[in-house]
């Protein structure tokens, strides 16, 4: 729901600190001119916005729940300037629900509008984007099927609270891993920060990173406390964090 969460007077929701300000889970692969967005967000125009995009080449979905796709129709702006649909990654499932969606999108239908213009590229395997292989996580978000991506020494692993034997094999030798890590307190649909760190220390990466944050947890607090804990190699992410990845 981002933080601070509507309604909400907690400390975090009214933490001076900025860090404690986040919007809707996603991440930015950017290469020489060439950028990927991974989910657009309800906050996709915002997060554009604050970092300057000023061209998009594809996108990947991790799955359909609406905190990861209500911002597509925002990319309209670079069909516009690039002259060019978008190519769509993701799941059969999370298209099904992008097609329900934004129905008017894939209606033939003439428009005096403007609409998203997209082709939508089943993910079954590795692929290559901004000239690098993108491997495919399947991971399981209660009881539904979703999707993180590897991409280089880099892996983004948002919203699951299980990962399957097979794709930890796809995950070996990280120098970054940004993972789910909600709250302490259990979710039937999210990792908490003690599976977390169960699942870093299993992995072994270099850094971690936890995303899809909750209110529950304060950026500066919790980076403390998992230092004390033994984890000085693991933090919160952050809006606005960035950093380089090794590609082969």
């Amino acid at each position: 729901m981002g933080v601070p969460s509507l309604g909400c007077a907690c400390r975090v929701c009214r933490s001076a600190d900025p860090r404690d300000n986040r919007l809707r889970p996603s991440v930015l692969l950017a290469r020489g001119e060439q950028n990927v967005v991974v989910d657009t967000t309800p906050d996709f125009r915002q997060q554009a916005l604050r970092v300057d995009l000023q061209r998009l080449d594809a996108i990947l979905l991790t799955h359909g729940h609406a905190d990861h796709i209500l911002g597509f129709d925002d990319i309209r702006p670079y069909n516009i300037r690039q002259k060019a649909a978008l190519p769509v990654y993701g799941s059969e499932e999370t298209f099904a629900v992008i097609r329900r969606t934004f129905a008017y999108v894939f209606d033939d239908g003439p428009t005096l509008s403007t609409v998203p213009q997209v082709s939508l590229r089943v993910v079954d395997g590795p692929f290559e984007l901004l000239e690098t292989a993108i491997t495919p996580v399947p991971m399981r978000h209660g009881g539904m099927e979703v999707l993180g991506y590897r991409f280089g020494g880099a892996a983004y692993l948002t919203d699951f609270s299980e990962l399957p034997a097979e794709s930890m094999r796809l995950l070996g030798g990280l120098d970054d891993l940004i993972l789910d890590a909600l709250r302490d307190i259990p979710h039937p649909m999210h990792q908490t920060v003690e599976q977390a760190l169960a699942l870093v220390q299993a992995l072994r990466p270099r850094r971690a990173w936890f995303t899809h944050i909750a209110h529950d947890l304060a950026h500066d607090e919790t980076n403390n406390r998992l230092r004390k804990m033994g984890f000085p190699h693991v933090q919160l992410a952050y809006d606005g964090l960035g950093f380089e990845v090794q590609t082969a």
